[in-house]
């Protein structure tokens, strides 16, 4: 994947093995794999190797904002 980042072109990868996914998302590994298992960050096997899909990060970053912002409405009601 190609992305437009400060008006260069870089190449994304859309496969990310758990420690890089670990850098990008900030978390631990076991954290990671707590996620992965619960179903709520998506990986794939190739080989004996688990990948996490460029889309799958998007996905998850967009859970934590939808739950980050369900916290929020409530908090403003119980207020």
């Amino acid at each position: 994947m190609t992305t437009d980042i400060a008006g260069g072109t870089h190449e994304v990868p859309e496969l990310f093995r758990v420690p890089e996914a670990m850098k990008i998302l900030r978390m631990s590994r076991t954290v990671m794999y707590e996620q992965i298992r619960a179903g709520r960050l998506r990986s794939v096997k190739q080989g004996r190797s688990r990948l996490i899909t460029a889309a799958a990060i998007r996905d998850y970053v967009a859970l934590l904002e939808r739950e980050s912002e369900g916290e929020q409405s409530r908090r403003g009601r119980a207020a």
